[in-house]
């Protein structure tokens, strides 16, 4: 039996059949073309970046070599959560106390940001904001889930402590420790908000191109051409937002990431008394393992389960397993409950756990690898490329070479055996962040 393909799995997804946003009007790119800025793939960053550019009067053209969302962006959990993988005080210890505290209001910002534009731009993509519970899956977690909350409600954010009790009236389950929930962050539904910030990208003056992959970027006289299969544009400024489906574009640059396969499930729509128990109210919920699971309810009233910890492109019969394994050890009363949908896609992690912003030549960006925090984050850093190229902003984050991972030709078994590792670190009770 062939294996099934993750990549193709996007038909299966409740967002791709559950939709209120309709597929956008785009074209495909043929023949030459011309724009300020071309912009490789059609997911938050460059979809964000697209709407920004052109409401500051650029003609932005969006490439995107399958259709919108057909990444990470329309694929995972619909978490929308403010931060960083690294606390407040990591920032101010690794980038100094001011420029530390301007990127940690950035990024404590940056679900704000993604709401406001739903309102402002009226996309149906069923927001709900009813905060975000970081859960402890051990005793030994707890100390650093509380230090973290600690932090930013020293940075003023009206952050809820919850013990052991509080979590399970909030959520339904006694498994977890304790925890604490972020007012800030909310959820929505993400083929829909991509589908909406492109709706707003065009009529705002953006071109979007689907089924038009990029295969070369090359300089161009003082521009850069950017060739498909039937045509080229040309342009000065190229953003490269493939995140965990990066190719050669740029040298190095696939290299430097590691895509790693998440998978998500979702039950059927569920009676009235069991979405009062499980996960009501909007809350959305994430552990502290390593390999994470992450939790919610849908808009529609399904109980959704995410988690990564497969390698590859097939996806993996034990990860979807071991999806059902927890979401029944959290939840029992869910046994017998039918599952309508099951889907994957790539997340796109980093050695140090943070988003990476490159200029290779000038005139070529790229901005990747939020580890789990896109919705958010793509959606803030789409706006300051932006406003990088038309105020002449000094990018706030940190701009890096690319970090080529030496051992990267041989990522799955390096990478199979890290798993592993974190599986026994999971099992132990150490944390994560």
């Amino acid at each position: 039996m062939a294996a099934t393909s993750s990549l193709e799995s996007f038909s299966r997804s409740l967002w791709w059949n559950k939709t209120e946003e309709p597929a956008p009007e785009t074209t495909r790119l043929q023949g030459p073309a011309e724009a300020d800025v071309v912009v490789v793939g059609g997911g938050f960053t460059g979809l964000s970046a697209a709407l920004h550019l052109a409401e500051k009067g650029l003609k932005p053209l969006v490439l995107e070599a399958r259709h919108i969302g057909f990444g990470a962006s329309g694929r995972n959990g619909g978490q929308v959560i403010p931060g960083l993988k690294h606390d407040p005080d990591d920032l101010r210890d690794a980038y100094g106390a001011q420029r530390g505290s301007e990127m940690i209001r950035l990024v404590g910002n940056a679900a704000d940001e993604v709401f406001d534009l739903i309102e402002r731009h009226q996309i149906r993509c069923a927001p709900q904001r009813s905060g975000w519970i970081q859960a402890a899956h051990s005793e030994l977690a707890k100390g650093s889930v509380m230090h973290r909350a600690r932090q930013w409600q020293a940075e003023g954010v009206a952050v809820e402590l919850l013990d052991r009790d509080g979590i399970a009236a909030q959520t339904g389950t006694s498994g977890y420790f304790g925890g604490w929930r972020d007012p800030r962050a909310g959820s929505l539904q993400p083929l829909d908000y991509a589908r909406g910030l492109a709706r707003a990208a065009l009529a705002a003056g953006a071109v979007i191109c689907e089924q038009s992959p990029a295969l070369e970027i090359k300089p161009h006289g003082s521009s850069w051409r950017v060739r498909t299969a039937v045509g080229h544009v040309t342009a000065k400024s190229v953003l490269v937002a493939t995140n965990g489906y990066t190719g050669r574009l740029v040298p190095d640059l696939a290299q430097s990431i590691l895509p790693v396969q998440s998978m998500i499930l979702t039950t059927e729509v569920l009676p009235d008394t069991l979405r009062r128990r499980i996960m009501p109210g909007g809350v959305v919920l994430s552990e502290t393992r390593k390999l994470a699971f992450y939790m919610r309810q849908s808009h529609d009233g399904r109980f959704m389960i995410g988690g990564r910890g497969a390698v590859g492109t097939a996806e993996k019969p034990a990860l979807l397993r071991a999806l059902q394994k927890g979401m029944l050890r959290l939840f029992p009363e869910l046994d017998g409950v039918a599952l309508d949908y099951t889907w994957s896609g790539h997340v796109a992690l980093t050695m140090d756990g943070l988003p990476h912003l490159h200029q290779p030549a000038p005139g070529l960006h790229a901005m990747l690898a939020y580890n789990g925090r896109g919705v958010a984050l793509a959606t803030v850093f789409g706006r300051l490329y932006a406003e990088h190229l038309t105020e002449g902003r000094p990018l706030l984050y940190p701009v890096t070479p690319i970090p080529r991972l030496a051992w990267h030709a041989i990522r799955k078994p390096v990478m199979d055996l890290g798993i592993r590792w974190y599986w026994l670190k999971d099992s132990l009770g150490f944390a994560s962040k």
